[in-house]
C-alpha cells in the first residue's frame, strides 16, 4: 500500500477522491500489464501481460492467476454486449472474441486487404459495435513480432458487432486508448505521439467528425489508457500517475502511482474503485465516484 498525496489542483478533485486515500498493489510480478477490465459475470479483474502472452484473472479472495495462455500477446480488453471477452492480439494483429466454449472467433484482422498493425484498445458501444485503435506499437519482438506494417497509417476502427463491416472511422492521429462519453456522443482517444488527448464528435450512425484538443499530458510516459466516470470526468494515465479533467478538458489534479501506469478500468461492486494497470504491478484505488457498466 502506498501513501501518495493525491494532487489537487481544482476543489472538484474532492468529490473523486477522498481526503487519505490511498493507491494499493494487489498483484506484482507480472512483464508489463496492460488491457484492465472488470468482468462483473465472475466478480475478477481480467487483465493482459503483454510480453508473458498470459491474460489473467484477479479476485479479491486468491488473487490473480492465469485465465488464458496464450493470448495472442493480449493488449487491451474489454466484453461485448453477450459477455464475450473481446481480445486485441499484438502477435495476431488482430481482434479476437473468446467464446462462450473456449474456442476463439476472429473480428477484425485485415482492412481492405491489408493485415491491421496491432489492435491496442477497444470500447463497446451501446448498440454493440466494437471500436478499436490500431497503433503500431505492437510490431516488435517485445510486445508483439517482428514484422512490418502493411498500412501506411494508424487507425480507429469500427466494426459490427458479428465481426463484418469494418470501417476506418479515423486516421489522422496515432491513437492508443479510447473512451466514450457517457451519452456516446463523444469518443476521447489518447494520441500518444502527441502527448495529448483528442475528442471526436459521434453522431447517429456511430461515425466520428471533428477531432479536436481535449487536454494535454505532461511528463513521460505520454498518454496510454483512458477511462471516463458515470459523470463524464475523464481519467487519462501519464507522465505521474493518472490524471483527471472533468468534461470541459479543465485538469483537476494527479492520482499518483508508484509505477509508470498504462490502462485502467473501473471495478468493484459499485464500479467505484479504480484499477491501474502499471508494468509489473496492478493498483486499485477506492474513490467517491464511478464508472459505466462494461
Amino acid at each position: 500500500m502506498q501513501n501518495l498525496a493525491i494532487a489537487i489542483e481544482k476543489d472538484a478533485m474532492n468529490s473523486i477522491v477522498a481526503t487519505g486515500a490511498v493507491v494499493e498493489a494487489i498483484a506484482s510480478g507480472f512483464y508489463f500489464t496492460e488491457g484492465p477490465v472488470w468482468d462483473a459475470a465472475n466478480d475478477c479483474l481480467t487483465f493482459s501481460d503483454i510480453p508473458a502472452d498470459v491474460i489473467h484473472r484477479w479476485r479479491a479472495d486468491d488473487g490473480a492467476s492465469a485465465f488464458k495462455a496464450p493470448s495472442g500477446k493480449s493488449n487491451g480488453l474489454t466484453f461485448d454486449r453477450d459477455g464475450r471477452l473481446l481480445i486485441c492480439e499484438h502477435a495476431g494483429r488482430r481482434v479476437s472474441r473468446l467464446e462462450k466454449d473456449g474456442s476463439t472467433t476472429t473480428i477484425a484482422a485485415h482492412y481492405q486487404g491489408r493485415r491491421l498493425n496491432s489492435p491496442n484498445d477497444i470500447v463497446v458501444k451501446s448498440d454493440g459495435f466494437i471500436y478499436f485503435t490500431d497503433p503500431p506499437y505492437g510490431l516488435n519482438p517485445v510486445f508483439g513480432v517482428a514484422e512490418s506494417a502493411e498500412l501506411d497509417f494508424a487507425g480507429i476502427y469500427r466494426v459490427a458487432p458479428d465481426g463484418g463491416d469494418i470501417v476506418a472511422v479515423a486516421a489522422d492521429c496515432t491513437p492508443n486508448g479510447l473512451a466514450f462519453s457517457p451519452d456516446e456522443t463523444r469518443l476521447y482517444v489518447a494520441d500518444t505521439e502527441e502527448n495529448h488527448v483528442l475528442v471526436y464528435d459521434v453522431d447517429a450512425a456511430g461515425m466520428l467528425s471533428a477531432p479536436r484538443l481535449f487536454a494535454r499530458i505532461g511528463g513521460s510516459p505520454a498518454p496510454d489508457g483512458l477511462k471516463v466516470d458515470r459523470i463524464g470526468n475523464v481519467f487519462v494515465s501519464g507522465g505521474g500517475g493518472v490524471w483527471v479533467f472533468d468534461p470541459s478538458g479543465t485538469r483537476l489534479g494527479i492520482i499518483p502511482v508508484p509505477e509508470l501506469p498504462s490502462n485502467l478500468a473501473w471495478g468493484g461492486a459499485d464500479r467505484s474503485a479504480l484499477y491501474i494497470t502499471a508494468r509489473s504491478s496492478v493498483y486499485r484505488i477506492q474513490t467517491k465516484t464511478a464508472g459505466l457498466p462494461v
